[in-house]
């Protein structure tokens, strides 16, 4: 049976992205995205906003378009996968951490002066799997020409 481990994140960076070089030359950048949820208080009727702050880690040429574009406060879109790990902290107690490891990124907003190139930008991760089949496969023959009224069905029916 196959399995699903996705996560999709649309928020804001809560900090600049720290880049940082592993001993293989592969390129590692971290961020902080919050995502904000407002429900309305049962006893008091006042709206409670509910931010969530997400670990998401960055590799290769992702992590580089990361911290070149990412800053703090800017909306991004992020797809990835979640990554469970445990670390001993300096008082000795065990923890647990919960990172998502972006495989897919699109810059949200205006430019803002960030530089990024027009229009957002659209970001994904080398994939190790097959190739997305094109979106269709139909000949051009088959498809309908773009054409004007003369080209419409008499038979509409209203």
């Amino acid at each position: 049976m196959a399995s699903v481990n996705k996560v999709i994140l649309i928020g804001n960076c809560g900090r600049d992205p720290e880049i940082r070089y592993l001993p293989s030359g592969q390129a590692v950048a971290n961020v902080s995205i919050a995502t904000s949820s407002r429900r309305k208080d049962k006893n008091t009727g006042e709206m409670i906003e509910d931010t969530q702050w997400h670990r998401v880690t960055f590799y290769d040429r992702l992590a580089e378009i990361a911290g070149e574009y990412v800053k703090k406060g800017r909306p991004v879109y992020i797809e990835g996968r979640l990554k469970y790990g445990k670390y001993t902290d300096q008082s000795g107690q065990e923890r647990n951490t919960v990172d998502i490891i972006a495989t897919e990124m699109q810059l949200l907003g205006g430019r803002e002066g960030g530089g990024a190139p027009s229009g957002g930008g659209d970001y994904s991760a080398p994939r190790a799997s097959a190739p997305r089949p094109a979106a269709s496969a139909a000949p051009a023959a088959a498809r309908p020409a773009a054409g004007g009224f003369d080209d419409m069905d008499d038979d509409i029916p209203f």
